[in-house]
């Protein structure tokens, strides 16, 4: 029985895709991300012009490193293995010369071990025959990978960690290519001159072209650290002594704007700066005598002790941003009664402070005793005020709550510009205790919950106020000990002294 086959036309219908059209709005917000992009690397290029000389640097040295492998004389002397001297042009370029003197002298000196290491294993292994060879160059291998990984994390020898990687690398990459090719002490002479000429031309263009010392850039932003941390604390203070009404708005704000002010902001940049000072501490021990760093052996691991100092500093005005920013606070017409006091000690530590940043700027020692003396005395009478105009209160607020709030208002009534206020303040106190009281000792006795309340709220008030205070006192003591390891830098960088 013949199957009859059926046709099936099936009917593609080719239909053509209309091309998107871009909306103009869609355009012009493309065109306005582009432009917001360029901006943000301009202004990325003109923080610091050191990012494009580092560049420059970098392009100019492997540059003269590979004339040696694209012109054909110097390839025909020193052969194929003068490509280690770009790789190790590209490997020790640093942007500071310290930094560039401590990689070349961790590269050298790691080669150096290493071939040396690789010449007597190989020439040892190669005596034992070729049934214990690869045993021999196996085991080495595993020893020396073991002993190095192991020593670079040394506490002491962690600066060196560079050099024990390349000892790890040279070894193995000398004793596997030796072991199919042979002749290990010609491999070692080419590697050796390769990462010397690399090594001198990255050091010569380093120090020739527009030098970056690590040296000044750490004694600059030790300097500018000290002003930011006199300016944080000015503004702290300050903020304290605002108006609530005017401090509210922030009060309530988001968490994010509290980080986006200017005093945290400063303060944080000076917290995050210990690692950098350490490592350009470091770095800065490589470099030779320049410009007013002529002494042979700098202390510039003193910068990293008062660096470490100043931040415990700032660490204080951290915890008094954050006081000056908490929701329960000591009344404004009360706490307007120290200003004069805070000021004073605000103004007389952060004066020392911006000396002590100047005194290394200039590398001088003007710091006289009466800088400190006058700062001690402006505390004293912060302690002073504090304990006859608050004490008092503290102690008598829950035996007689009107009786306390009259007598400091009487204290505070002899400024003429509280007059008003503090009368009004006495009368709307009076009213709300009366009030209070009358509930208290009535009949059938009634909740006494409010009452209570205004006792626990006036104490933890006076007690922020209190804990502002002894961080102030408590800034001012870090300070003297930020003079201690300023004058210990004076001496050790010999200092000039201040006429």
């Amino acid at each position: 029985m013949d199957k009859q086959m059926e046709c099936i036309e099936i009917n593609i219908p080719t239909s053509t895709h209309a091309k998107p059209e871009l909306h103009e709005t869609d355009t012009k917000f493309g065109a306005k991300e582009i432009w917001v992009q360029i901006q943000s690397v301009w202004e990325f290029c003109k923080e610091d012009t050191g990012r494009e000389i580092f560049a420059l640097k970098v392009g100019i040295t492997v540059l003269l490193v590979s004339l040696f492998v694209l012109f054909e004389a110097p390839y025909q002397v020193f052969g194929s293995n003068i490509i280690w001297a770009i790789l190790t042009a590209i490997i020790v370029f640093e942007d500071t010369v310290g930094a560039t003197f401590n990689r070349g002298f961790n590269r050298a000196v790691g080669t150096l071990v290493a071939v040396i290491l690789a010449v007597v294993v190989a020439e040892t292994a190669l005596s034992c025959g070729h049934v214990a060879e690869p045993i021999i160059l196996g085991l080495s291998m595993f020893m020396i990978a073991v002993i190095t990984s192991y020593m670079k994390m040394w506490g002491a020898l962690v600066q060196y960690e560079y050099g024990f990687r390349v000892t790890l690398m040279t070894y193995c990459l000398i004793v596997v290519s030796d072991y199919r090719i042979g002749n290990p002490v010609r491999t070692m002479i080419d590697r050796l001159y390769s990462i010397a000429i690399g090594g001198m031309i990255s050091v010569l263009v380093n120090v020739s072209i527009f030098p970056i010392w690590a040296g000044d850039q750490l004694h600059k932003e030790l300097v500018k650290n000290f002003h930011l941390v006199a300016d944080s604390f000015e503004e702290c203070t300050k903020k304290y002594l605002e108006d609530a009404s005017e401090k509210s708005k922030f009060t309530m704000s988001s968490i994010d704007a509290f980080h986006e002010e200017g005093a945290y902001m400063r303060c944080q940049s000076t917290l995050d700066s210990g690692s950098r000072f350490q490592t350009l501490a470091q770095s800065a021990k490589w470099e030779p005598p320049h410009g007013k760093f002529m002494h042979i052996s700098y202390p510039w691991l003193q910068y990293v002790k008062v660096g470490a100092v100043l931040r415990h500093c700032a660490y204080e005005v951290m915890a008094l941003h954050s006081i000056a920013h908490a929701k329960i606070q000591v009344p404004y017409k009360l706490r307007v009664g120290l200003e004069s006091e805070v000021e004073e000690a605000s103004k007389e530590a952060a004066e020392v402070v911006r000396i002590l940043g100047r005194d290394i700027s200039h590398m001088q020692w003007s710091v006289k005793d009466s800088h400190v003396k006058r700062l001690h005395n402006s505390i004293k009478r912060l302690q002073s005020c504090m304990c006859f105009q608050y004490s008092y209160m503290l102690a008598s607020t829950f035996d007689n709550p009107s009786k306390s709030f009259a007598n400091i208002s009487h204290m505070f009534y002899h400024l003429p510009y509280q007059r008003e206020m503090m009368e009004e303040e006495v009368e709307c106190y009076h009213h709300m205790t009366g009030k209070q009281l009358r509930r208290l000792y009535s009949w059938p006795p009634r909740e006494a919950d409010a009452f209570e309340d205004i006792k626990l709220e006036e104490s933890t008030a006076m007690l922020s106020f209190t804990n502002f205070a002894s961080s102030l006192m408590e800034f001012v003591a870090r300070v003297e000990h930020l003079v201690e390891a300023v004058h210990e830098l004076s001496k050790m960088a010999k200092f000039k002294s201040a006429l």
